[in-house]
């Protein structure tokens, strides 16, 4: 698929004047279709959510527009929840999926009559101690092994290793641990599973919620509860790259539906509801980095230095992930120069891109980092001293608003106690009057 920028350079040049680069800019109008089009998609279950992963993108304004779109939130710490709240989410609106989960995190979800989907058998008696039983709870199921799907000339497409994924329980702790949470007082029983990320394929979703209900047939069974929910949780990717396929929502939709007819309603369980938590499906493409080419060096390969750096972006450094690039003003332009782009970190992998063919940048330049919509803002850190840069909300009428001014010095001070070094300073200032 070809990449294009959602926004133009005039509407860059347009914006720059109230936010300079770096800034992330999201795409309202994008947002609220992927969202109507998720939506339409498991339209055939009459319980369907889709719970925004707010890990993915944690910004007020964004979780405004999707709790207009009808979507809930999946949390996984107490400030997101906290967010989530002061957004205008309550009760069954939020799923909190966390692992390792700190008392006042559990408690908060709790007392906010969130979906808590516990990762461990022993969270049974953490949740019970720390908070209490409620009515509906969830349990998270790791199957082990390999996750596979389909069969190509090399064998079956491994997805992902849930084996060495520190999350959910396995089949036999999830029967035992409904059979204690029924015990306990819980009357609604859900079911949980991520087996793999950033899937390119839309038999993904189908072939996981072909698992999941027959593991809740199961568990029903032998437990002896109800399960009325069942979260495929994330997993559904982007097409990153101009040569990767995007996935169409709506065959996966009709994927799973196909699923839901011949295993879950011949077992008498056609009322179960399903739930989706699609973050980077959801916003991941209809986001990008804004930055600006503000050096160049020609030593043993050629070198576009940014504006930005990881500590705005974070994937290409972390997992060298791809993020494709365009030079605004420059679109149809030949890719005949070879740059490896980068940032000021004092780390040599921090780099947008490596040889990679762009057109020639001069100084001044804007470079578009696709698809940041996702896991780009919201993995931002503050090494060397670097700050978070601002986001931009690019309004369905074409205007902008800032919905993240961009740190500053003093916020990066904030939380530092210079009192003992000002008294060394300044010994006249402390004596006592």
């Amino acid at each position: 698929m070809e990449k294009k920028p959602f926004v133009t350079e005039a509407q860059i040049q347009n914006i720059l004047p109230d936010v300079p680069t770096p800034f992330h800019i999201y795409d309202e109008k994008g947002i609220r279709e992927n969202a109507r089009r998720i939506n339409q998609a498991f339209s055939w279950n009459k319980g369907f959510k889709e719970y925004f992963a707010v890990k993915a993108l944690p910004n007020p304004s964004i979780l405004e527009i999707l709790r207009e779109e009808g979507c809930g939130v999946d949390c996984s710490s107490l400030t997101e929840l906290m967010l989530s709240e002061a957004v205008g989410f309550e009760g069954s609106e939020i799923m909190f999926s966390s692992n390792q989960t700190p008392s006042e995190d559990m408690k908060k979800a709790y007392d906010l009559g969130a979906y808590i989907n516990l990762d461990d058998a022993t969270m049974v008696g953490f949740l019970e101690r720390v908070a209490g039983v409620p009515e509906t709870v969830f349990c998270r199921y790791n199957p082990g092994g390999t996750f596979s799907l389909g069969q190509s000339k090399e064998g079956f497409q491994v997805m992902d290793k849930p084996g060495d994924a520190k999350y959910g329980m396995t089949e036999a702790q999830m029967v035992e641990s409904f059979k204690q949470l029924k015990a306990k007082g819980a009357k609604n029983f859900g079911i949980h599973a991520f087996l793999a990320s950033n899937t390119l394929s839309d038999d993904y979703y189908p072939e996981l919620a072909g698992i999941l209900f027959q593991l809740a047939v199961r568990v029903s069974q032998a437990a002896g509860v109800h399960i009325g929910y069942i979260n495929l949780s994330g997993g559904v990717g982007i097409p990153y790259r101009p040569d990767q396929r995007e996935n169409d929502i709506m065959a996966i939709g009709e994927g799973v539906r196909k699923k839901f007819e011949e295993i879950l309603v011949p077992a008498g369980m056609g009322d179960v509801s399903i739930f989706t938590e699609l973050g980077r499906f959801m916003t991941g493409p209809y986001g990008a980095l804004v930055t600006t080419a503000i050096h160049e060096k020609h030593i043993y390969k050629e070198y576009i230095g940014l504006d930005a750096c990881a500590a705005n972006l974070m994937r290409p450094a972390m997992y060298g992930a791809y993020h494709h690039i365009t030079v605004l003003g420059k679109e149809d332009a030949p890719c005949d120069h070879v740059y490896d782009v980068v940032g000021g970190l004092c780390e040599n992998n921090d780099k947008f891109a490596i040889d990679r063919a762009l057109p020639k940048i001069d100084i001044g330049d804007l470079v578009y980092i696709h698809d940041t919509g996702a896991h780009g803002s919201a993995m931002g850190y503050n090494y060397n001293g670097k700050l978070r840069s601002a986001e931009v909300l690019l309004c369905e009428d074409g205007s902008h608003r800032l919905i993240r001014r961009a740190e500053t010095p003093h916020d990066y001070f904030a939380t530092l106690d210079f009192t003992p070094f000002f008294k060394q300073m300044f010994p006249g200032d402390f004596e006592e009057k």
